[in-house]
């Protein structure tokens, strides 16, 4: 069944604090969004603030870098569920999937509304997870969902079927019964859960149409 896995974008760590707090209170997944500025025009809260007391919680990470430190992931004291990072970017995808699997730590690749899905497809065995991104890089919110880019979903799916497919950006209460029905795994919500008035009646909102879908 698909998860509805509510995002983290934040500059401090008092944002840090309280958008961990509702996103792990609403679901056993988090992700969070990792920007240094190389890739998008904001810069988020940096990897040495990023930590979480239950171990129990899953959490994803996205870097939007261009040059991932993975010297500070690998030595962390939390260890991520997976890390995604961007198909655009020229990294050694190879080198990064073994040393990531030394740490049971699954590996992601991001594609852009606007890349090709071979940037992908070149590395996807590889690869545990891809990540349909339809949203303003670094930012939460206000980004509207490109439904066409769902075709991606079974041209991924067809090439390694037990490949897990995220999406992130625009998903509403609107828009996510299509989404989950091109057979998206896991919903990256930021906006509409964090920017929400109430987060827990927003989050219910969602998760009674997966429901619906089972």
């Amino acid at each position: 069944m698909p998860i509805i896995c509510p995002t983290v974008t934040v500059e401090t760590v008092q944002e840090y604090l309280q958008q961990l707090n509702i996103a792990s209170n609403l679901s056993k997944r988090v992700h969070i969004d990792f920007s240094d500025g190389t890739m998008s025009d904001r810069k988020l809260l940096g990897m040495k603030d990023i930590n979480w007391s239950n171990p129990d919680l899953l959490v994803d990470i996205h870097l939007m870098s261009k040059k991932p430190d993975f010297t500070s992931i690998m030595t962390k004291t939390n260890k991520f569920n997976l890390v995604i990072v961007h198909a655009e970017v020229n990294l050694d995808i190879p080198k990064i999937a073994k040393l990531l699997k030394q740490s049971n730590i699954k590996l992601g690749l991001a594609v852009m509304e606007n890349s090709d899905n071979n940037l992908v497809a070149a590395h996807i065995e590889l690869i545990d997870h891809v990540l349909i991104f339809s949203g303003n890089l670094g930012y939460q919110g206000g980004s509207n969902a490109d439904l066409s880019l769902l075709e991606r979903v079974n041209y991924f799916k067809l090439i390694k079927p037990q490949l897990e497919i995220g999406w992130d950006g625009g998903i509403n209460d609107k828009n996510i019964q299509k989404i989950i029905q091109s057979g998206v795994d896991v919903l990256n919500v930021g906006g509409f859960i964090q920017h929400s008035v109430n987060p827990q009646e927003a989050y219910a909102k969602l998760q009674l149409v997966l429901n619906q879908n089972k």
